[in-house]
């Protein structure tokens, strides 16, 4: 799959963060609430689908022998000793335990969720690939999608709380 097509996607998936916090904002009732719902779902969504990636690069990996510093470590115990398992499925528990909870701090808790998966991110995708200008040009993509849909949360929970 080439870069565009994974840029066109990554940018697509924020026409529901987008379009749901417009339909808070501006929708009447009950369409603003069952947007607030449904952007809080999607939210979680994202949230549980970006730890995942980390146990679908573990599976790829694990196994492997890559080189470190003049010996060779096998990846899946590297990994095992950064947690990235239980990293993996933490944002998906915590994102399904925000959705029993009031809506506009649900959307506040998965904005959060998101900022701290970035950075998490960021140390550990570097392990993922294979070049460092694909990684960086990722990571780029990723905070820019990260940002808009963690504004895109806040704004629905904004809207909710002050209208």
């Amino acid at each position: 799959m080439t870069l565009k097509v994974v840029r066109i996607l990554g940018y697509a998936g924020l026409l529901p963060f987008i379009g749901l916090a417009l339909v808070i904002q501006l929708g009447s009732t009950p369409n603003n609430f069952l947007a607030a719902e449904s952007l809080a779902g999607y939210g979680a969504v994202i949230v549980a689908f970006l730890g995942a990636i980390h146990w679908g690069a573990n599976l790829r990996l694990m196994g492997s022998v890559i080189p470190v510093t003049n010996s060779t470590v096998p990846t899946a115990e590297r990994w095992s000793e950064r947690n990235v398992w239980i990293w993996g499925i933490i944002p998906a528990l915590t994102a399904w335990l925000a959705l029993h909870l009031y809506i506009p701090v649900a959307l506040l808790i998965l904005a959060a969720l998101l900022l701290i998966q970035l950075v998490i991110d960021k140390t550990t995708y570097p392990h993922y690939f294979n070049n460092a200008t694909a990684c960086q040009a990722f990571l780029k993509m990723r905070t820019h999608l990260t940002f808009v849909a963690m504004a895109c949360l806040a704004w629905g929970a904004n809207a909710i709380l002050f209208a």
